[in-house]
C-alpha cells in the first residue's frame, strides 16, 4: 500500500504523462472573471446581443448561422443588434457552422489521479477514432473554470467535457449555453436539462453495495461520504441509508463521516471510524481512494482485511486492482463514459454543420458490483471487538 505522499506523487505523474500526450494551450488565469455578461476581453457575446433585440441566444445563433424558422422582423432586430453592437461571433460557433477538424477540450478538477487516468484514456480514443483534437486544462474552481471556457471558446474549442464538480455547477452550464457551445457532463449527480449527460445512477449503486455488505451479516456498517460539491455524493450517501432501512437496520451517525474523495480525506474518515467504540465491522467508502486509505488505516491498526474489517469501494479504478487485498467496489464505466461524451459532441457539431439543432441527451449506463478480496462475513473474532474496545 503506497503512503499519501506516494498517493501525491502518483498523481503528479499522471497529470505529468497527460501533458506529453496532448498538445494543449494553456491559457493565463492571472485575470479575474468579471460579473457582466461581456467576455474576457470585453468584447460582446451573443447574450448581449439577445438583450438588444429582445429575443432569446438561440435565435441570435439561428440569424449567424444562416438557419430558418425565425421570423423576418427578428432577424432584422437581430442583424441591427449585432452591428450597434459590432458584434463577432466567437470562433467556437464559427467552427460548428463551418468545417475542419473538432476541438473538444476536456476540463478537470478531481483529487483522484485514478480516475483522471481512466476519464483521460476514454476521451483520447474515441478523439483518435474521431479525427477530433483533444486539450485537457485544469481547473482548480468555479472561477477558474469560467476564466478557462472563455478563452478556450474564443480559441475556438467546439466542445467541453464536464466532469464533476464542474459538471453539477449551473453557472458553468449557463456560461457555455451563452457562448453557443456544446456541453457534456460525464458523471453528473442528474440530468443538466440544457445540456447533453451520461451518468450512472450512483443512488442505486450505493443501494446495492449497502446490500451485499449487509447481506454478508455486516450491522454496523461505516460510510465515508464524497466530496459534498458534487451531487452524486448526496445520491451514493441516500442509497446507502436506503439500504440500511430496508435491511432493518438502524441509522447511525456515529458510523458516516464526511470525505472530498481523495486519499487523505479517506484516511480521516477510516481513523475516525476505527477509533470508534464500539467500530464497525464494515466500511463501505464513496469511491476506490478512500477505500485504499482505510485499508491502509486498518493495516497499521493491525487489522486484517476482511477479516476483522470488510473494506468496499466505488469506481473501479486501477486503484482496486492494484492494493492487497484487492477491493470489491461498483465498477462505474468512466472510459466508456467519456467515449460517449465525446461521440456525442462530433455527433452534435455534424448537426449544426448542417443547420440542425439537436434536442441534449442523457444516458445512463450500467453499473457492475465487483467482488474480490476485501469483503467477507464478520468473524466471531471481529463481532467480539466490534463489542468492546
Amino acid at each position: 500500500m503506497l503512503p499519501d505522499n506516494d498517493a501525491g506523487l502518483a498523481e503528479k505523474r499522471v497529470r505529468g504523462l497527460w501533458t506529453s500526450i496532448v498538445n494543449a494551450q494553456p491559457p493565463s488565469h492571472s485575470r479575474r472573471e468579471k460579473r457582466s455578461s461581456r467576455r474576457s476581453n470585453g468584447a460582446p457575446t451573443i447574450a448581449d446581443v439577445a438583450q438588444e433585440a429582445r429575443c432569446s441566444p438561440m435565435t441570435v445563433s439561428r440569424v449567424i448561422n444562416g438557419e430558418g424558422k425565425v421570423r423576418e422582423k427578428t432577424r432584422e432586430q437581430v442583424l441591427e443588434a449585432i452591428r450597434k453592437l459590432n458584434y463577432s461571433p466567437n470562433r467556437a460557433a464559427r467552427s460548428l457552422a463551418g468545417g475542419g477538424q473538432l476541438r473538444i477540450a476536456l476540463l478537470f478538477d478531481n483529487p483522484s489521479a485514478a480516475y483522471l487516468s481512466e476519464f483521460l484514456m476514454g476521451a483520447l480514443q474515441e478523439a483518435s477514432g474521431s479525427d477530433a483534437h483533444l486539450v485537457v486544462e485544469s481547473c482548480e474552481n468555479i472561477p477558474t473554470a469560467k476564466v478557462v471556457i472563455r478563452h478556450l471558446a474564443e480559441g475556438g474549442i467546439t466542445g467541453f467535457i464536464l466532469p464533476p464538480p464542474l459538471c453539477d455547477d449551473q453557472s458553468i452550464l449557463d456560461l457555455v449555453s451563452e457562448l453557443d457551445a456544446v456541453a457534456i457532463a460525464v458523471g453528473p449527480g442528474k440530468a443538466t436539462g440544457t445540456h447533453g449527460a451520461v451518468l450512472i445512477d450512483d443512488f442505486q449503486a450505493a443501494y446495492d453495495m449497502t446490500k451485499h455488505i449487509s447481506d454478508l451479516g455486516h450491522k454496523r456498517i461505516g460510510f465515508i461520504i464524497g466530496n459534498p460539491e458534487q451531487v452524486a455524493s448526496g445520491r451514493r450517501l441516500n442509497g446507502y441509508l436506503a439500504a440500511l432501512e430496508d435491511a432493518g437496520i438502524e441509522r447511525d451517525d456515529a458510523l458516516i463521516v464526511q470525505g472530498r474523495f481523495t486519499y487523505r480525506s479517506g484516511m480521516d474518515g477510516a481513523q475516525r471510524l476505527l477509533a470508534a467504540n464500539p467500530r464497525p465491522s464494515a466500511i463501505f467508502a464513496s469511491n476506490d481512494d478512500m477505500a485504499a486509505a482505510t485499508v491502509a488505516v486498518a493495516h497499521r491498526l493491525h487489522l486484517d482485511v476482511p477479516s476483522d474489517i470488510t473494506v468496499c469501494g466505488f469506481d473501479d479504478t486501477a486503484m482496486a486492482s492494484t492494493i492487497w487485498p484487492e477491493l470489491t467496489t461498483i465498477r462505474q464505466p468512466i472510459r466508456e463514459m467519456t467515449a460517449w461524451a465525446v461521440a456525442a459532441i462530433v455527433r452534435i457539431a455534424g448537426a449544426r454543420r448542417s443547420g440542425e439543432r439537436l434536442k441534449p441527451e442523457t444516458v445512463t449506463l450500467p453499473y457492475t458490483l465487483i467482488r474480490r478480496e476485501s469483503d467477507a462475513a464478520p468473524s466471531l473474532a471481529s463481532r467480539k471487538s466490534a463489542k468492546v474496545d
